[in-house]
């Protein structure tokens, strides 16, 4: 819902504000007072394309914002994740569009894009008459709006699951077909590779072992000579340290019987004679193992060299070694098998196609049911809005297929009896509303209808049969009067009555059967200040209504039978 509209600087616009409510909003005035220039400005933040010609003569750039409130808009806010802008129960639109034609888009106070802009004014606003945002004019809509119509929400649903599971079967087998080829040309060189790196049979974490192993090896001279050094301070040469330790106890030993102060000292004093001990004889068995062995140093030199060689040209470490020689040989030992795959793939596929086939089948009919239905109700409610001879019709294809053609290698195409047909994920149907407003006239697409007020009735039509079921929160209708009065304007005014009841509503309007019907009404003004002119909007009062209601029936002049009948209008819209 659109909670409020702020102006500034856009054609006869310099600054206005308006809060507007749930329900169905009215705007009216007299012609040239700049009601449609309102609209213009709301379709700025909506994403229609914009020139430097909306910028008031003397300002430097045109601003618009809107605050929409969107609590539990699912959609919406996926688009805003999907485009790193922050969720909020209220949303903030803002467009500013300079002298030079430069535009800048924001969400939420987040600079964005204009494609970004008009994806979520899809999402919120449907505007009829002179502009582009009109969701029932695109196509791919029309199945959805056919759909929840129809009630066939949990139908599709159950139609999709089995469809995403085959469109990724038909990529697995996609994918599996071009490794074969792969395989087909690489078998040879992976055989080699693999035959290459199982000669040297490379372990995990072998490598630093090797080099631990050889750096002893190249140095177990100097180990010796270390080592015996060592030893013979600590414990096998004259006046060693172990032996020195061994003097140190005894003078200790005997201060202590003579004073129990040494008691402690003396037992420090043996534990380190110990220690040095142990640490003797862990140097002595070291020594002992130490080994002279020119053949294995050589054989952990060829070994560390023939890795470095694999290292070389199978991605620079152990690891990445063994990881190519897994993913090759996985390579080799699907080429073996690659028939059964292939075969196991193809048919787990031909039964989930089978599956959604099916589904589809049901899907389509039940379409079709609901096709026939909308075409009545429509066409009823068209005549109800001056349209008597009009003919409406939700026409349902299905694209059949060449069996071996390219369209059928990895589509996921669904089958009934015999033949092939193109498919999407929301079935084997293509729905397209055409319609026609005359006798004798060929149905046309609904996009190519007339503009004007006979396409905004249209909508209202369609809006008024699919209202339930149109998720879009705020429908705005311009033009929406022209060509018709009397009873068509009171018909008109009751269908965007009840229609206000699923949306908020903004209509403009000349027509006071259409404006008794407001639930809030506005008045727009162009007024001169200073030999500018400038527009204005202002909500009215109960009273002030009455009057512009009369105002719309008498003329410019009111008169008491005009007041007398704006209150009765306005009086038996409300009980309506």
């Amino acid at each position: 819902m659109l909670k409020s509209l702020y102006i500034k600087n856009h054609a006869l616009i310099d600054e206005i504000e308006v809060e507007f409510q749930s329900g169905l909003n009215v705007l009216t005035g007299e012609t040239g007072a700049g009601k449609s220039t309102i609209i213009e400005a709301l379709s700025l933040i909506l994403g229609e394309r914009a020139s430097a010609d909306v910028v008031r003569k003397g300002a430097e750039k045109t601003v618009v914002e809107g605050v929409l409130q969107v609590t539990g808009n699912r959609k919406l806010k996926k688009l805003l994740e999907e485009n790193q802008i922050e969720f909020a129960d209220e949303l903030l639109l803002r467009r500013e569009v300079s002298l030079k034609g430069q535009s800048r888009c924001f969400v939420n106070d987040t600079p964005t894009t204009l494609a970004v802009l008009s994806q979520v004014g899809d999402l919120l606003v449907d505007l009829h008459g002179q502009h582009q945002h009109q969701s029932l004019l695109k196509v791919d809509t029309h199945i959805d709006q056919l759909d929840e119509y129809g009630g066939t929400a949990s139908l599709l649903s159950d139609f999709q699951r089995p469809y995403d599971r085959l469109k990724g079967l038909l990529t697995k087998l996609h994918e599996l077909q071009q490794r074969e080829q792969q395989l087909k040309e690489k078998r040879n060189l992976y055989e080699f590779q693999m035959k290459e790196i199982d000669v040297v049979n490379p372990r995990p974490g072998e490598e630093n072992d090797l080099e631990q192993e050889l750096k002893i090896l190249e140095n177990a001279e100097r180990l010796f000579e270390v080592t015996s050094q060592l030893y013979g301070l600590l414990y096998d040469s004259e006046n060693s340290l172990h032996d020195q330790l061994a003097s140190i106890n005894r003078m200790l030993e005997e201060l202590m019987r003579i004073d129990k102060t040494f008691e402690e000292p003396m037992k420090e004093a043996s534990s380190v004679q110990a220690v040095v001990g142990e640490l003797a004889k862990t140097i002595q068995e070291y020594r002992s193992k130490i080994e002279f062995n020119p053949v294995r140093l050589e054989q952990a030199r060829e070994r560390l060299g023939n890795l470095s060689l694999l290292k070389k040209k199978y991605g620079g470490s152990l690891d990445s070694i063994l990881e190519h020689r897994r993913r090759i040989g996985a390579e080799v030992d699907l080429a073996e098998t690659f028939d059964e795959a292939l075969k196991k793939l193809q048919d787990d596929i031909e039964d989930e196609r089978a599956v959604c086939s099916e589904i589809a089948q049901k899907l389509s009919g039940k379409r079709k049911e609901v096709a026939k239905r909308l075409n009545k109700s429509i066409v009823e409610e068209l005549a109800n809005l001056g349209i008597p001879s009009a003919t409406f019709e939700a026409r349902i294809e299905n694209k059949t297929l060449t069996p071996g053609t390219s369209s059928t290698d990895s589509s996921p195409y669904l089958k009934l009896g015999k033949a092939l047909y193109e498919t999407t994920p929301k079935g084997i149907d293509f729905v397209q509303f055409y319609i026609s407003t005359n006798i004798g006239e060929d149905l046309k697409p609904l996009a190519r209808v007339a503009s004007g007020g006979e396409i905004s009735r249209i909508m209202l039509a369609l809006k008024s049969i699919l209202a339930k079921a149109d998720r879009l929160p705020l429908l705005i209708f311009d033009e929406i009067d022209i060509g018709i009065s009397g009873r068509i304007a009171q018909a008109v005014g009751t269908s965007l009555k009840s229609l206000s009841k699923f949306h908020q509503i903004i209509v403009i309007t000349h027509l006071p059967q259409i404006a008794g019907a407001a639930d809030h009404h506005y008045v727009v003004e162009k007024v001169e200040v200073s030999g500018r002119a400038f527009t204005r909007i202002r909500k009215l009062s109960l009273d002030n209504r009455v009057r512009e209601v009369a105002r719309l029936l008498s003329g410019e002049k009111v008169t008491d039978a005009g007041l007398k009948g704006a209150r009765e209008l306005i009086g038996n819209v409300s009980r309506n």
